[in-house]
C-alpha cells in the first residue's frame, strides 16, 4: 500500500548541509521519493512510498533530537506520485525572499499567527461571525480551484511576490480585522503570519494543519469549497464526493478543476481546462503566443 506524507517542522538547524546528506541516505535506503527542503529555519518535506517504510521513516525522525514530535498529513498515493528524491538545502523553507527576518525558536517561528484547530476556527467565525477575513497564503492558479468561501486571494504568482502585496496599500481596511491565514499544509501560513504582523495587521490566525487537516475534520461540509490543488503527479485532492469544482476553463468557462501543463514544453505553464476541451490538443497551449504551429 503506498502512501503520501507532508510535513514540516520550524526549528533551529545547525548544519543544513549535514542534515542533506543524512535525508538522502535515510530516503534512498527506504525506497522513498518526493521533496525535502532544508534550511537554517527546519525542515519541509512531501514523501511518498510503501506505508511501511514511511513508518519507518517517521520513526527515525523521532529518534531525532529537533525533529521528532513532527505532524504528518497522510493521504494516498498511487507509487508514482513522484519522479525522483530531491534534497536541497536553501535559505528558508518557503521562498518568501526574506530570510533574515524569519527567525525560530523552540516553538517553531516567532510571531506568527495563533493556531487554530479546525473547530475553534469554526467558534471563531460564529462568534466574530463576517467580521473574520480569511486571507489565501498559496499561489492565485492553488486558489482558482479550491479556497475558502469569500477568501481575500492576494494577486501573486509565487511567494516571493507577497510582502510587495501586503506593502501595496491592497488590504489596510482589514487590517484591524481578524485574519485567518490557511495554505495546503501550514507550512506557508508559519512565515506569512509573521510577516504580517511585522506589517501591521493586528489579530492573525493560521490553521494549525492547514487545509489538509481541515479537510479531514469537515470534508466538504464546511467552510471550504472545491479542491485541493497539490505539487506532484495527482495535481489536486478532493476531500469527498461531494466536493464541487469552482475553476472556469480557460476556453468554454465551463465548471473544472483541471489543470495540465501547456503544451509548449519550453513555457510549461498550467492551464485550466475543462475535459472536453483537452481533447483539442491547439487549447492545451497557455496562451496563443505559446503556440508551436510544428507540435499543433
Amino acid at each position: 500500500m503506498n502512501k503520501v506524507i507532508l510535513y514540516y517542522k520550524f526549528v533551529s538547524v545547525d548544519d543544513p548541509g549535514m542534515t542533506m546528506r543524512w535525508q538522502k541516505e535515510l530516503c534512498n535506503r527506504l525506497g522513498l521519493k518526493g521533496r525535502i527542503i532544508i534550511s537554517k529555519h527546519g525542515i519541509n518535506g512531501t514523501l511518498g512510498g510503501h506505508i511501511e517504510n514511511l513508518r519507518e521513516y517517521k520513526r527515525e525522525m523521532n529518534r531525532s533530537v529537533i525533529f521528532k514530535d513532527i505532524m504528518y498529513k497522510w493521504s494516498d498515493g498511487t507509487g508514482t506520485d513522484f519522479p525522483r528524491l530531491s534534497v536541497k538545502v536553501k535559505p528558508e523553507l518557503v521562498a518568501f525572499n526574506t530570510p533574515d527576518e524569519i527567525t525560530v525558536d523552540e516553538k517553531g517561528v516567532v510571531g506568527s499567527g495563533k493556531h487554530l484547530k479546525p473547530e475553534a476556527l469554526h467558534k471563531l467565525v460564529e462568534e466574530r461571525g463576517d467580521e473574520v477575513v480569511f486571507f489565501d497564503g498559496r499561489n492565485a492558479y492553488e486558489a482558482a480551484v479550491g479556497k475558502f468561501k469569500d477568501a481575500v486571494v492576494p494577486d501573486t504568482k509565487t511567494t516571493r511576490d507577497f510582502v510587495a502585496e501586503l506593502e501595496s496599500g491592497k488590504y489596510d481596511n482589514i487590517k484591524d480585522k481578524p485574519i485567518v491565514t490557511y495554505c495546503t499544509g501550514g507550512v506557508r501560513c508559519e512565515p506569512l503570519s509573521a510577516l504580517m504582523k511585522n506589517r501591521g495587521f493586528k489579530e492573525v490566525y493560521q490553521i494549525d494543519g492547514g487545509i489538509v487537516k481541515y479537510g479531514e475534520k469537515y470534508g466538504d461540509e464546511g467552510l471550504w469549497e472545491g479542491s485541493l490543488y497539490i505539487f506532484d503527479n495527482r495535481m489536486n485532492h478532493r476531500f469527498s464526493d461531494k466536493s464541487k469544482d469552482i475553476g472556469a476553463c480557460v476556453h468554454c468557462r465551463s465548471k473544472t478543476s483541471n489543470y495540465e501543463n501547456c503544451a509548449n514544453k519550453a513555457c510549461n505553464r498550467l492551464v485550466l481546462i475543462c475535459e472536453d476541451c483537452k481533447q483539442d490538443t491547439a487549447k492545451l497551449y497557455h496562451e496563443q503566443s505559446c503556440r508551436d504551429p510544428a507540435a499543433v
